[in-house]
């Protein structure tokens, strides 16, 4: 068995990355209640008690709205770097102290056969990080969203993975046309916000390898983007690098209701 995963949530409401390998599975985020992060674990059939260990990426609440029910109910061992710790206490409500663990940046832990790598990305949190799951079988599947641009230390971890879930959260244009007030924009629109579809896809191009087979277009503005022109936008502009969808790799959708289908890498 090499990595299987689901992506559970994405998207501007919640966002949640289910992970599983052999005797392990993960929860990346719970950024919907309790009650709606159970029924997703059940649309996919998988049992919120056997997981192994919930990994935080930031304090935000589309991240965190469901993580210190589930932790309390289920008594799951939750991971954060210490800044995030603080940053979420008073959010979260109290969870066991034998439950909290510390994962620092850009740092590794080795569950079985899967070790989950950390790395910093750039966004107004307290110290944003996301994850890498590498399986002993040589599979590589990166989750990066919640960022302002990548960078070249970003696009370096990164590189050549079986799996991309990447963030492309907006449209350029929609945005600015938008209903946000001004502040709003020029906060997603700066190096601390998050990637529009055209600098995904720039990143991508950077990034995907031989072995790419699969990129995900994730957390979707429900405002500023739709499927269909994140779709066109980052096909248009791969194609722009040379990169063919379709032929080196797929584009797949993620939906902040519907979780895709739990597949393995």
């Amino acid at each position: 068995m090499s990595l299987r995963y689901s992506i559970l949530t994405s998207g501007s409401t919640g966002n949640a990355l289910y992970v599983e390998a052999e005797e392990h599975s993960f929860l990346v985020d719970a950024g919907l209640s309790g009650k709606q992060m159970e029924a997703l674990f059940q649309q996919i059939d998988r049992d919120i008690s056997k997981l192994s260990a919930v990994f935080v990426t930031h304090e935000h609440s589309d991240h965190i709205k469901g993580i210190g029910v589930l932790a309390r109910k289920y008594k799951l061992p939750v991971y954060a770097n210490e800044k995030t710790w603080r940053a979420m206490d008073g959010l979260v409500g109290a969870i066991p102290t034998e439950q909290k663990f510390v994962f620092d940046m850009e740092s590794v832990k080795s569950f079985g056969s899967v070790q989950i790598e950390s790395f910093g990305v750039s966004h107004d949190a307290a110290e944003p990080m996301f994850y890498i799951f590498h399986h002993s079988g040589g599979k590589k599947l990166v989750q990066i969203t919640d960022t302002g641009y990548v960078s070249d230390r970003m696009k370096g971890i990164i590189k050549d993975a079986d799996v991309y879930i990447f963030e492309s959260n907006h449209d350029v244009q929609m945005l600015r046309m938008g209903r946000y007030p001004w502040n709003i924009k020029r906060r997603i629109l700066s190096d601390v916000g998050h990637v529009s579809n055209e600098d995904a896809a720039l990143a991508m191009s950077e990034v995907v390898g031989d072995r790419t087979k699969r990129i995900y277009l994730a957390h979707l503005s429900l405002d500023n983007n739709m499927k269909d022109l994140a779709r066109m936008s980052v096909s248009q502009t791969l194609e722009s690098r040379g990169l063919i969808v379709g032929e080196q790799f797929d584009l797949y959708d993620t939906d902040p209701k519907i979780p895709t289908v739990l597949t393995a890498v």
